[in-house]
């Protein structure tokens, strides 16, 4: 057995589960959808040589493609847009108490409970004649909204229950970031006589950008392939106000039992988040960090 002790098997030998693991459950999967992108495929029958014709149908004939694409886009810019700056806020006030820990506590509930019980539990809060929320605005005889059944107001209902679920992850990565930054960066600038404002945004904005930069982009691409709350709160409606790309994708797949033009979907929709994200890098990294 001396050849298990050699220097060079070795460390193959310990990546080898991790390894396998890869190919069967990462490399494998992703090979075959994008062989099926291009086949017809019902997963009863055999598979069925299509070309680009599921590409071809999605952006040039499918009616709902491109509704879904602009609300995948509306709910990934409005989570981002509204999530992060919250976040930062909260836990820019936070660090600065005393009880930070189970105030982190606290807002990590929401990412550990599971998702289809917080979409129910919201569904009866949101909810129209018998919601909590509407009740209690009919108490102090305020105007009751149709959170879930107004095309207006559902995709923004759906956005901000996002942010509710998503707010103790971007806390807790932003509170990291602003616990690493160097104190003698703010007692330097106490010295020389600078207020609160001013350290915020002229130091702890600029060292927390690579941070920022990374629950920006990872919120993105959260957003951008988020379909769970749709489709437990509204099931995609009120008219198609809030369908997604990800779950016309699971509708196609295992409603219509068309994998092909699934798969050829997600292809297209992962090319779409890979140019979104390269244009965040390009943009962050204008402005960059390096400056300071």
């Amino acid at each position: 057995m001396q050849w298990l002790s050699s220097r060079r098997l070795a460390p193959v030998l310990f990546l080898l589960p991790a390894l396998l693991f890869a190919v069967v459950f990462f490399l494998l999967p992703i090979g075959f959808s994008f062989f099926i992108s291009f086949n017809k495929w019902d997963s009863l029958s055999p598979p069925e040589w299509y070309g680009i014709t599921n590409y071809v149908y999605l952006l040039t004939k499918d009616p709902q493609f491109y509704r879904t694409l602009l609300n995948t886009f509306l709910f990934a810019v409005g989570t981002v847009g509204i999530g992060v700056p919250i976040a930062l806020v909260v836990a820019y006030a936070f660090t600065q108490s005393r009880f930070q820990v189970m105030w982190r506590s606290i807002y990590w509930l929401p990412m550990v409970t599971n998702i289809v019980a917080v979409a129910f539990i919201w569904k009866f809060i949101l909810a129209d004649a018998y919601g909590l929320l509407n009740r209690m605005l009919a108490f102090v005889n305020l105007p009751q909204p149709q959170w879930l059944t107004s095309p207006s107001l559902s995709m923004f209902s759906v956005i901000m229950v996002f942010v509710w679920m998503q707010l103790g992850h971007n806390m807790l990565l932003i509170s990291a970031g602003l616990n690493s930054i160097d104190e003698s960066y703010y007692e330097a600038a106490r010295i020389d006589g600078a207020n609160s404002g001013h350290i915020f945004f002229k130091i702890t904005l600029p060292l927390l950008r690579p941070t920022i930069l990374f629950v920006l982009i990872t919120n993105f691409i959260t957003g951008i392939s988020y379909f769970a709350l749709m489709m437990v709160m509204t099931e995609g409606g009120p008219a198609g106000s809030t369908n997604v790309t990800s779950l016309l994708m699971y509708n196609i797949a295992f409603s219509d039992l068309r994998l092909g033009r699934a798969s050829a979907a997600a292809y297209i929709l992962f090319v779409l988040i890979f140019i979104v994200t390269l244009i965040q890098l390009r943009i962050f990294r204008r402005g960059g960090v390096e400056q300071y």
